[in-house]
C-alpha cells in the first residue's frame, strides 16, 4: 500500500509538537562518547544542545521582536525573554531553547489589562528604545488579534517551582 502525502500542512498536523521554532529535520550523527557525554551537560536532549553550542556561529537574520508561532490551528507569541516587559505588566515569560519566551498569564492579569500595560509603557520617555519596539511590536499582535477575525484565548501552563538551587529531579516513578 503506498502512503499518499497529506494535504496538511506540517505545521496543521496532529500529534508531537515541534521541538524547535523553525524548519528542522531529522539526522543521524557518530560522535564521540566524550562529545556525547559534554553535550548531555549541556541538555539532556542531544538535538537541543548541539543548537545551543552552534547558534551562536549560525549568522542568521534577526528575529522579530515579538512573533506568532503557529501549531495546528492555534498560534502562541513568542517574544525575545526580557525583564523590563516582565516588571512593567506582569508577564510570566517561560524561556523556550533558543533565547526567546512564551508568554504566560498570571491568575491576576487580563488582556484587555496587558494591552493598557503596554501602552503605558510605550509612553514612557524612560523605557529603552529596543525595548519600545517589542512592547509595540507586541501592542499591534494584540490589538490584531482583539480587532480581526482570532479568537484570544487564554490557557494555564504546568510550572513546577523547584527548590532552591534548582536541582532537584522530577521522577515519574
Amino acid at each position: 500500500m503506498t502512503k499518499r502525502p497529506s494535504k496538511q500542512s506540517p505545521a496543521a498536523r496532529p500529534g508531537r509538537p515541534r521541538k524547535f521554532l523553525r524548519p528542522s529535520r531529522a539526522v543521524t550523527l557518530t560522535l564521540p562518547e566524550d562529545i556525547i557525554e559534554a553535550l548531555r551537560s549541556i541538555d539532556a536532549d542531544l538535538s537541543r544542545a548541539v543548537v545551543r553550542v552552534v547558534q551562536p556561529l549560525v549568522n542568521a537574520a534577526p528575529k522579530p521582536m515579538a512573533e506568532v508561532v503557529t501549531y495546528g490551528g492555534r498560534a502562541v507569541i513568542v517574544v525575545p525573554w526580557n525583564r523590563e516587559l516582565r516588571d512593567r505588566t506582569g508577564l510570566e515569560l517561560v524561556p523556550l531553547p533558543d533565547g526567546r519566551a512564551l508568554i504566560a498569564f498570571g491568575d491576576h492579569l487580563t488582556t484587555s489589562e496587558l494591552e493598557l500595560r503596554l501602552g503605558d509603557a510605550i509612553e514612557d520617555a524612560a523605557l529603552a528604545d529596543e525595548d519600545r519596539g517589542m512592547f509595540q511590536d507586541l501592542a499591534k499582535i494584540l490589538a490584531s488579534a482583539r480587532l480581526g477575525a482570532e479568537s484570544v484565548l487564554l490557557r494555564n501552563i504546568i510550572v513546577l517551582q523547584l527548590a532552591k538551587g534548582g536541582s532537584q529531579s522530577i521522577s515519574t516513578s
